[in-house]
């Protein structure tokens, strides 16, 4: 298809007649020449008009797509769903005498949307996996990663012989690994309905089986959570930061807690700004014993010359 350049604009011409007069029929999906009849393109995108939207309910209304694909639903949320109004798209209320054949789809919408065992274990898991990360608060690329593992350990046929909540529990622990949104086994458990060892042993096996390469957590990652819960400033985080940083440095962190370490970096830097929190409040946000925090505490106080009036 040649083109021609008439000013600034740049305008396509018929290399059969070197007429302009160009149609897009977007029925077809075709570039037609209006004068010799030659098709220029038989795969014409319908790039469709800007439609103009002043808010979001306007904006959805005038959408012609649907919501985007997620791995969180176990169709992939590309099957359709008979919404349970009774209205047609127009918002007519539907006819009395035709209900009772709506009710008849929705039912049969309902069945043929999980076909087989594996989609049916895969829609109990995904709504478990959901209502786990609702609970617990996590983002959005949390969740979608979560599903993606636990598809992976569906394929690898890693379930058999273990319970659904606790591979599904795993799998969101790994996910929070490796989106640096890190989570303890007992905060997991906590959401859950199984316990610690059994999601640890789990996820050890998943680990080794998908072979997921995954960091150990560190200290610095739990710093700004403990301290957004425990209302402490950002003075104190940099503080706790700095403590933490001097302290890998030295490596008194290898072989620690990291929960441990970071709350007792925590407690030094809220008493040295003023800010302080006592031990069973750093301890029970951070899920450790009290014990642990004064040992820890004892630690880095000593081996970094940092000197606490109590």
């Amino acid at each position: 298809m040649a083109k021609v350049r008439e000013g600034t604009e740049e305008v396509e011409k018929c290399p059969e007649c070197g007429s302009k007069h160009l149609v897009r029929d977007y029925e077809r999906g075709e570039l037609i020449c209006e004068d010799c009849g030659l098709v220029l393109d038989d795969q014409f995108i319908d790039q469709g008009p800007e439609w103009r939207a002043f808010d979001v309910e306007q904006g959805e209304k005038r959408a012609r797509t649907g919501a985007p694909m997620t791995y969180t639903i176990h169709d992939k949320g590309l099957s359709t769903e008979i919404s349970w109004k009774n209205k047609d798209s127009y918002g007519k209320s539907i006819p009395t005498r035709n209900r009772a054949q709506l009710y008849r789809l929705r039912k049969w919408q309902r069945r043929i949307r999980v076909s087989n065992a594996t989609e049916r274990n895969l829609a109990f898991a995904l709504s478990e996996l959901d209502r786990m990360a609702s609970a617990m608060g996590l983002p959005r690329n949390v969740r979608e990663t979560a599903a993606m593992i636990y598809r992976k350990a569906v394929n690898k046929n890693l379930i058999r012989g273990r319970s659904i909540e606790g591979v599904v529990a795993a799998s969101l622990y790994a996910a929070c690994r490796q989106c640096g949104v890190p989570r303890t086994l007992d905060e997991v458990a906590n959401s859950s309905r199984v316990g610690r060892k059994e999601i640890g042993r789990t996820y050890r096996f998943m680990t080794r089986e998908l072979k997921l390469k995954l960091m150990p957590t560190k200290p610095q990652d739990y710093v700004q959570r403990f301290c957004s819960e425990l209302k402490l400033s950002g003075e104190v985080q940099s503080k706790a930061a700095e403590i933490l940083k001097d302290a890998s440095e030295k490596e008194l962190t290898s072989g620690r807690g990291p929960t441990g370490v970071a709350a007792a970096a925590i407690y030094i830097s809220s008493i040295l700004c003023n800010e302080r929190r006592t031990q069973r409040e750093v301890a029970d946000v951070a899920g450790v014993t009290e014990v642990t925090i004064r040992n820890r505490y004892k630690e880095l106080t000593e081996k970094l010359g940092i000197e606490i009036q109590l």
